[in-house]
């Protein structure tokens, strides 16, 4: 039964916004500011917005009953998903009139190029997980670094870079695990543009990447922490017998994103 309730959350996308206000914590830690309430819930639910309108943009676009658990979830639930997003939205109205002027602005200009995104995410063809990898990191670092005394130069830049790497990761995994629904329902991902060779090829150069950010970073425990979670995407890649059952991959690769909450036990 609470494998079934975490599945529910899985394809409602409740575990990504989670997974993004855990990242947020992590980068409040990393650069000691004591973010409000307000702003983290606020991360969590717009997280949610994007990824639900995403889906319910690509469940749209597919003129047949679709092939993943998600997309049929999002096609048979359409208009109650809509209603959602709405009330989600004006819950966030709401919360930025209690929130730091610097978050809010913060926040302000990042929503412009999510609007964007969504606007042309279409015809981004092999930069949507990139993209996507990007502003997930922006958002989630937003309300620290608006509000932060650190410098530009003492930011952990490094830090920053492998979360945008772990990100990417995680979505060219799931684009290679979802490349024949893919390819079916005619949907674009990295895999179905470039190639399953060429996507598993970017996966083990990624995960290289994160591994060396780990020799150049001021924060060694913060850059170990990612460089698992970076190889526990990996070890789902390789494990595609076990895990591409009724969507598990996707399951397991969302959990690890909750893994830099440990980060503020230490």
């Amino acid at each position: 039964m609470l494998a079934n309730f975490y599945r529910r959350l899985n394809i409602l996308s409740i575990d990504v916004a989670l997974g993004a206000m855990s990242g947020a914590l992590f980068f409040a830690k990393l650069l000691q500011v004591q973010v409000l309430l307000y702003g983290v819930v606020c991360l969590g639910l717009t997280v949610w917005i994007i990824y639900t309108v995403d889906h319910l943009l690509d469940a749209s676009r597919i003129g047949k009953e679709a092939s993943t658990a998600r997309h049929r979830f999002h096609q048979q639930h359409f208009n109650s998903l809509v209603k959602g997003v709405l009330i989600a939205i004006l819950i966030n109205i709401v919360l930025t009139f209690f929130m730091r002027e610097q978050v809010l602005l913060g926040g302000a200009f990042l929503s412009v190029g999510v609007v964007l995104y969504l606007l042309i995410n279409r015809y981004l063809k092999i930069l949507k997980e990139l993209l996507i990898s990007v502003l997930y990191t922006c958002g989630i670092l937003m309300p620290s670094i608006a509000v932060t005394n650190f410098s530009w130069i003492e930011i952990p830049w490094i830090v920053v870079f492998q979360f945008i790497l772990v990100a990417f990761l995680n979505l060219l995994v799931f684009s290679w695990y979802d490349w024949e629904n893919d390819i079916r329902d005619g949907t674009t991902s990295f895999a179905t543009k470039l190639g399953m060779k060429t996507t598993r090829t970017c996966i083990l150069v990624l995960f290289a990447c994160v591994v060396a950010g780990l020799f150049f970073s001021t924060l060694p425990s913060a850059s170990l922490l990612l460089v698992v979670m970076a190889l526990l995407q990996v070890l789902i890649f390789f494990n595609k017998k076990h895990l591409l059952h009724n969507d598990r991959f996707r399951i397991a690769g969302e959990a690890v994103f909750i893994l830099p909450l440990f980060y503020l036990l230490f």
